[in-house]
């Protein structure tokens, strides 16, 4: 049980998740962000699972078949693309990904800067979200709106840093109603 290593873990994440967020003008999301990860089924598997390099999801899915931890995290947490798939509108019965706002899709950048932040250390370079990104993206359940978005910011924090893609965010939410 590794209680100490999995709190330190979740609270550098969730605090660099809040400083990219409060660069991209998200305050609320920033603040509230991954709140869930202190809620016990997430915290004890976290702790029971936790070896500090990668997702201690990871290895309780391993070890169990499933992970208790994530079913509950995607749920509760909208810059999951996961909490966003669903029935097709198109009554055959077949999953999809649905168009996530605006708003979760700017987290979920920051959420992934900032797990590559917090799990890569010194050896993290602005290519690394796309990089982890790149090596999985087949098999995500993603709205094409959505992909489409994502890719073009995890681009863009590639090419071109951090400062530039948040300041381009806020120029993005600016234009929005509250509710996209």
């Amino acid at each position: 049980m590794h209680i100490w290593g999995h709190f330190k873990t979740i609270t550098k994440h969730k605090l660099l998740v809040m400083k990219h967020c409060f660069a991209c003008g998200m305050y609320g999301q920033g603040l509230r962000h991954d709140l869930s990860k202190y809620s016990p089924v997430e915290f004890w598997n976290g702790c029971r699972y936790w070896q500090g390099d990668h997702s201690p999801n990871e290895a309780e899915r391993r070890a169990k078949g499933y992970s208790a931890a994530w079913l509950h995290h995607k749920g509760r947490n909208k810059h999951h693309l996961e909490y966003w798939i669903d029935y097709t509108a198109d009554g055959d019965h077949s999953m999809g990904g649905m168009k996530m706002p605006l708003r979760y899709v700017c987290e979920m950048l920051c959420d992934r800067v900032a797990a590559s932040e917090n799990y890569m250390g010194d050896a993290y370079t602005d290519a690394a979200p796309w990089e982890y990104y790149a090596r999985s993206r087949g098999h995500y359940i993603l709205h094409p709106e959505t992909r489409a978005l994502l890719e073009k910011l995890l681009l863009m924090v590639r090419d071109e840093g951090q400062a530039k893609t948040y300041a381009y965010i806020r120029r993005l939410l600016k234009q929005t109603t509250k509710f996209e």
